[in-house]
């Protein structure tokens, strides 16, 4: 492919993009925020108990917020316990002249309450993001040997938290378990990273204009090949604070970094 069929396949799509990250995301994505919004921020303390006694928990909740979202905690599934504050309000005594109104004193006690992680319950789906399908059709061994070329290792790993993939400087990790489509799509975010933030420039630059730029050449590079996107960028990018501005601003940085992909994984002359 010809840099410049390669040019106006990005441009094509980033106009698409900016388009559905000015929507303001799927229904799915919407869903998807206004569930976990019903989670309790838990304190470090906290998420330490928790990462001890079940140290694969993902979302905890506690019973009866369970109930509120469609699910129910499984018979015999052993709560995971966390310190909850409590309020308590201490009455006046007869002998204190405090005016009427402050007649009360407020008392700040903790106790000991229970939650359960979302693998211990049953019942409605929670909402997810969309996620990239598709058959990538031989173009994943082509990005790879362009990532080879550049020097960066790639390696498998379901040591990485949550995240599907990891940038390092020099080295991408990948969770082994994404499907083809969500593999490819991975490989270029964690790349465009490599190419565009591991450099002196990562200095100049927030997490929302990183993780922006990176998801905005995945997308890209997806649609060059056929991919079905199906808003999964868009919801990304909105889940960092990503907005049009942000993608305006970088779209010369982002179209470069595409291009260059695009035209290296291409298998036509």
């Amino acid at each position: 492919m010809k840099v410049e069929q390669a040019k106006q396949l990005a441009e094509d799509a980033l106009n698409q993009l900016i388009a559905d990250v000015e929507r303001g995301g799927s229904d799915a994505f919407k869903a998807y925020l206004a569930t976990m919004a019903r989670f309790h921020h838990y304190s470090f303390g906290n998420c330490m108990m928790i990462a001890m006694q079940r140290p694969d928990a993902t979302h905890v909740a506690g019973f009866n917020r369970w109930k509120e979202l469609g699910r129910f905690v499984k018979a015999g599934e052993k709560g995971i316990v966390i310190i909850a504050p409590m309020l308590l309000r201490k009455k006046a005594t007869a002998g204190d002249t405090a005016p009427a109104e402050q007649d009360a004193e407020t008392l700040l006690r903790f106790k000991a309450v229970y939650v359960f992680d979302v693998s211990q319950t049953d019942g409605k789906p929670l909402p997810e993001f969309a996620r990239v399908g598709g058959d990538p059709n031989g173009h994943t061994e082509r990005l790879k040997e362009f990532i080879a070329q550049r020097a960066v290792t790639v390696e498998y790993s379901e040591d990485i938290g949550s995240a599907d993939g990891v940038s390092k400087g020099g080295k991408i990790v990948i969770r082994p378990d994404l499907t083809p489509a969500e593999e490819f799509s991975v490989l270029v975010h964690e790349m465009a990273h490599e190419m565009l933030h591991r450099t002196e420039r990562r200095k100049e630059t927030s997490k929302t204009i990183r993780e922006t730029e990176a998801e905005a050449v995945a997308f890209v590079v997806c649609q060059a090949i056929g991919l079905d996107t199906n808003g999964a960028a868009a919801d990304y990018i909105k889940l960092y604070n990503g907005d049009k501005e942000t993608l305006t601003e970088s779209l010369d940085h982002i179209q470069k970094t595409a291009t260059s992909i695009i035209e290296a994984i291409s298998a036509s002359p």
